[in-house]
């Protein structure tokens, strides 16, 4: 894995065949479990500083989505919310977990919630970072791409990897090193890059997120919204999660 000082790539090294594809998985440190689950565009690598730190105390359980990083989804399956949130309670049966704790980033968020309240997985706690739970959230972005999938498809590589290189830098409120810029744009590039990225932007969707939040007063788990001041793609002002967060901890 790559820590802080960045010495060792990141890979996660194991396979872990699921109804809807063959997922990148790794497991590290020991103690009690907690599952991580990252959001779009990104993989596991968001968590490579968060994983030394955690498996200090814990064993983490990490995983590329389907359609990310180097997570490979069957023929005709679409990467949606509904999809990952089904393959992230067929994880936890295959280590054998009975109530991890959970942490979402971004889509993540809103797969962590639709596994716990509509898939009925088990947890002892959530963590919630920039989740997008309560839509609308998709950004215009993004909708601009669901609007126009063809033309982004179709259009030259070279202009489409300019256009998510530019739109990547604006993620963070620190700059991204290129390493780390580099390491975010690996799985999408090249023509199948392109085609798997338009994938899980048109299978984005609030409607995979709405059962979990009809179901927010049935949380009774510990839990814990964190939301960056700085945030700018789903910036601290427009949030609504916290606003969910009856008998839970909100930041």
């Amino acid at each position: 894995m790559r820590t802080h000082n960045g010495h060792t790539p990141w890979k996660l090294r194991r396979r872990t065949r699921v109804a809807a594809g063959e997922v990148a998985t790794g497991v590290f440190g020991e103690g009690p479990p907690v599952v991580l689950v990252h959001g779009t565009p990104a993989s596991s690598y968001l968590w490579r500083n968060v994983v030394p730190a955690l498996a200090r105390h814990h064993t983490v359980y990490t995983w590329d989505l389907l359609g990310f990083g180097d997570s490979r989804i069957a023929p005709g399956a679409a990467p949606s919310i509904a999809l990952q949130a089904r393959t992230l309670v067929e994880l936890t049966e295959h280590w054998g977990l009975e109530a991890p704790s959970l942490a979402g980033h971004d889509i993540g968020g809103g797969i962590v919630m639709r596994a716990h309240l509509t898939e009925q997985l088990p947890t002892s706690n959530i963590a919630l970072l920039d989740a997008a739970v309560l839509g609308p959230w998709n950004t215009p972005f993004t909708e601009h791409q669901q609007r126009y999938a063809e033309a982004y498809r179709t259009m030259p590589p070279h202009v489409f990897d300019d256009i998510i290189t530019a739109r990547l830098r604006t993620a963070t409120h620190l700059p991204m090193s290129d390493a780390d810029t580099a390491a975010y744009l690996a799985p999408w590039a090249g023509a199948d890059g392109r085609q798997r990225w338009l994938d899980q932007v048109c299978a984005v969707t609030f409607e995979d997120t709405r059962d979990a939040v009809a179901r927010l007063d049935r949380v009774t788990a510990p839990t814990l919204v964190l939301w960056g001041a700085e945030a700018a793609v789903r910036p601290a002002a427009g949030a609504s999660a916290p606003t969910a967060c009856t008998g839970s901890r909100c930041i």
